[in-house]
């Protein structure tokens, strides 16, 4: 099923779009979540916080191909918008060539610095054996999540947002089943964990990519499409390599933190590892949302449909407004219960530093939310360079302020915890004002690549 978002009612369509990249990054926060959960429940503390640290550090590597593929999903976008379909294929080909090479070096240089990357991280002694025989076999699935995001973008770029959401749900269910089998039932510890994540991303991976080729002819690439395009190569770096830029810095930004939440002991670090994925898992939506609205806006620019543009971006801030507002309501309320899910009763220090990492982040989601709906805008509209920036201030704040704060005897975590929804509202002042002052120019329907 194909969507065409340069027509018909905005706010339905956008949101019938939405939906399915909302339950599919839920269903993919499954991968993890599921490691953490019974890794949490069945090998205890010390597990838990290797697996947590891990999932920080993987979600910075993946983030480098992520935001590859969604920069270069931006300019698929803007070419079916424009009805380029020749363009269209041999983007798809220079693309595919481009982030496939990065995959590789990045998977060799992750598996000859594994041992400086923990040290890096600050993981405490009793931990590294279990993190680095998790990261080991984790790291393996690096290719499976390029060919899953490569192929969901592109099928994502052209309105479909169902086929992806289908693969998730079956790698997800197997991932938990894979999950139970090989750490509860057969007893292979954090190494267990780690494989059935890998298989279950290869599934999706594989199973993309060949159902894509398969029952979408109109997206396969020809031989005459087959050709170095030194002006389609720019436009997809152009969108590309700064979309990627900006999602490692936000991830780099994350990481730095994550060292600094471990030099506070095992405690704390368990408690961030679970606390985290409660986080992402509530905002997630609204992250996907933003993506979404991205695409919703790369199409229409394409199309050169001012008017439309400007009545989506009202639709789709009420729309992030309104959820964010529920989430962050159910968050705060629910924050004991919900640490429950990873952490067991009698680990009660554990407990009352993830409850108070929830309430004092949760209640500020809706700033998350008007960012990820500016890092969307500004992809679609070839202006990345712009994302870039609002990632380092919102970063760079929350990195300096962490170490800061935290260091206040006063505050110690707390400042922290404290240090997130400033980032978030100042990097959303920076973006809204840049968007005010140069609106005219933000919808100047310039091709990729001339920015």
């Amino acid at each position: 099923m194909h969507t065409d978002l340069t027509k018909g009612p905005i706010t339905k369509n956008l949101l019938r779009f939405a939906f399915p990249l909302m339950v599919g990054n839920l269903l993919q926060q499954l991968y993890n979540i599921a490691d953490t959960c019974i890794v949490g429940q069945f090998l205890g503390a010390d597990a838990l916080a290797a697996v947590g640290s891990a999932y920080t550090l993987m979600v910075f590597l993946t983030s480098i191909l992520l935001g590859l593929c969604m920069g270069s999903g931006a300019a698929f976008s803007m070419l079916y918008g424009k009805r380029d379909f020749e363009g269209l294929k041999n983007s798809i080909f220079l693309s595919f060539c481009l982030i496939g090479a990065i995959t590789v070096l990045l998977n060799v240089l992750v598996f000859l610095g594994l041992d400086w990357l923990l040290v890096l991280l600050q993981v405490p002694t009793q931990v590294v054996p279990l993190m680095r025989e998790y990261l080991w076999v984790i790291f393996w699935g690096l290719s499976a999540t390029f060919l899953y995001n490569f192929y969901a973008n592109l099928l994502r770029a052209v309105g479909n947002s169902v086929v992806p959401l289908a693969f998730l749900g079956v790698s997800a269910v197997l991932n938990i089943l894979l999950d139970v089998l090989f750490v509860v039932g057969w007893n292979w510890g954090v190494w267990g964990a780690a494989v059935a994540t890998v298989l279950s991303q290869f599934v999706s991976g594989i199973g993309m990519m060949a159902y894509t080729l398969a029952k979408f002819p109109q997206l396969r690439v020809c031989r005459r499409q087959m050709h170095w395009n030194s002006k389609g190569l720019r436009q997809i770096a152009s969108l590309s390599v700064l979309t990627c830029v900006q999602q490692s810095v936000m991830n780099l930004g994350i990481l730095m933190v994550q060292g600094l939440v471990n030099s506070f002991g095992t405690a704390v670090m368990a408690a961030f590892a679970a606390a985290v994925k409660i986080d992402s898992f509530a905002y997630m939506p609204v992250q996907d949302f933003g993506n979404a609205f991205s695409t919703f806006i790369a199409q229409n620019y394409g199309a050169q449909q001012e008017e439309r543009i400007r009545r989506g971006i009202r639709s789709a801030a009420v729309c992030a407004a309104v959820f964010c507002a529920v989430v962050s309501g159910a968050v705060f309320v629910f924050a004991p219960a919900l640490m429950g899910i990873f952490i067991e009763p009698s680990q009660t220090q554990i407990l009352s530093i993830g409850v108070h990492y929830l309430r004092v982040e949760g209640v500020f989601y809706l700033g998350i939310g008007i960012l990820f709906l500016l890092y969307g805008f500004y992809r679609a509209v070839n202006r990345p360079m712009m994302s870039v920036v609002l990632t380092v201030i919102s970063l760079g704040t929350r990195v300096g302020l962490a170490y800061l704060l935290s260091a206040v005897p006063a505050l110690g975590v707390t400042g922290i915890w404290m240090s997130v929804p400033i980032g978030w509202a100042l990097a959303d002042a920076a973006g809204v004002w840049y968007y005010l002052r140069h609106k005219r120019d933000c919808l100047s329907f310039q091709s990729p690549g001339e920015v």
